[in-house]
């Protein structure tokens, strides 16, 4: 059997303002907001992902958009003991590309992207409703923590951490 990963797969920075990109992020938003209430969705709109110290990836198979995730720089706060962060936003792979490890191969750009830029430690807050996601990031290393970033401790979200 073999594995569905293509070498045609390329995973790179671009801009989350192109139209191919918006519809992968639309169809995140439209999933989510079937998961859960608007209040527990957490999500960085365009102008967000575009602002300095947010780097976005783009993961596509011959110039086809597959999925998206996104990294941003974070300052130290009380709950990370004042360690400056990367926190891991905006993950997604279109479900017809699901199981070709495009997830994992967007989350080691991220977290190369925040080990050049001297971060040892990534963030992420997800539902528990989004199992898949959950099993990549336990999967890749992630381990639960307590909220961070001014996020609700509300049961609707789930928090994890990895040092880098």
């Amino acid at each position: 059997m073999s594995d569905r990963t293509s070498d045609r797969i390329v995973i790179r920075r671009e801009s989350p303002g192109q139209p191919d990109v918006q519809a992968l992020l639309a169809g995140l938003d439209r999933y989510l907001s079937a998961l859960y209430p608007p209040e527990a969705n957490h999500l960085l709109d365009l102008q967000a992902l575009s602002a300095p110290g947010v780097s976005f990836f783009v993961g596509r198979e011959d110039g086809v958009a597959l999925a998206t995730a996104a990294v941003r720089l974070q300052a130290g706060e009380p709950e990370t003991n004042f360690q400056a962060y990367g926190e891991i936003k905006r993950m997604f792979v279109d479900p017809v590309h699901r199981g070709r490890r495009l997830g994992e191969r967007l989350l080691a750009a991220l977290e190369s992207t925040l080990r050049d830029q001297g971060r040892q430690l990534a963030l992420l807050e997800t539902g528990p409703l989004q199992v898949a996601a959950v099993r990549l990031y336990e999967r890749c290393g992630y381990a639960p923590r307590a909220a961070f970033g001014g996020y609700p401790d509300n049961g609707l979200s789930v928090y994890y951490t990895k040092t880098l």
